[in-house]
């Protein structure tokens, strides 16, 4: 078998996006000392690559403090990379076959600042009104919004509690953080309950929450339940994909 070519490379591109490296490895921002002692680069040099990527909004200077920081121009390409992956295509195969191994109706929500928001429904043989439609947002007491008060940024529940009011204990929000799995019963409408897992990234963002919705009798209530445990395992094989 013959050696991988080595593909030509740009030394001082390669020079630049050590720098963002450095900036995102961090994570807060740094002073120019810092980045010279992580990049190596010589103190001359680095001050004309990083005028470079403040113009091209790449990173970002603190005119206070003189800490750079990442850009607003990473954040767009970040978004496009999101929505080119559209992960609600992604995640649906996943979903058709929770609804066909539980038989129920399977739900899909994205974090918002105002909460968790449908935007996928997988719904089941039964006759049922799970008491939500595309583009609902699930209130704190089901179980997706239990899933979003433990597994969203800081940021986003900050903003979050401006609105509304958490209704869980402690022990039930360590239970969540530790098990990544929720239990609502009939938080929507009478006899239905659900049960969700939340969808995480590598960067352990939360990418988003589904929700197995059904009748009360249907649904599990507690972990050592074999559903409960089959959707556990779900979860960890979904977030591993993202």
């Amino acid at each position: 078998m013959k050696p991988k070519k080595r593909r030509d490379t740009i030394q001082s591109l390669q020079l630049g996006i050590s720098i963002i490296d450095c900036l995102a490895k961090a994570n807060r921002p740094l002073k120019v000392a810092e980045i010279q002692e992580e990049t190596q680069i010589t103190k001359s040099n680095l001050y004309k690559y990083l005028n470079t990527l403040l113009e091209a909004n790449l990173i970002y200077r603190n005119p206070e403090t003189g800490f750079y920081d990442l850009g607003s121009k990473l954040i767009q390409y970040g978004m496009a990379a999101v929505e080119n992956q559209d992960i609600v295509a992604k995640i649906t195969p996943y979903l058709q076959e929770l609804s066909q191994n539980t038989n129920s109706s399977v739900i899909f929500a994205v974090p918002t600042y105002s909460g968790p928001i449908i935007v996928k429904i997988i719904r089941s043989n039964h006759i049922l009104n799970i008491g939500a439609e595309l583009g609902a947002l699930l209130p704190a007491n089901s179980s997706a919004g239990k899933i979003f008060q433990v597994f969203s940024s800081e940021w986003v529940i900050d903003n979050w509690e401006g609105q509304n009011e958490s209704i869980l204990s402690n022990k039930e929000l360590n239970f969540i953080l530790e098990e990544k799995i929720a239990f609502a019963r009939e938080p929507l409408v009478s006899e239905i309950s659900s049960v969700a897992i939340p969808v995480i990234s590598f960067s352990n963002d939360l990418e988003g929450i589904i929700v197995i919705v059904g009748f009360t009798s249907d649904i599990p209530s507690y972990l050592e339940h074999p559903t409960s445990q089959y959707i556990q395992t779900m979860q960890t094989n979904i977030s591993s994909n993202f």
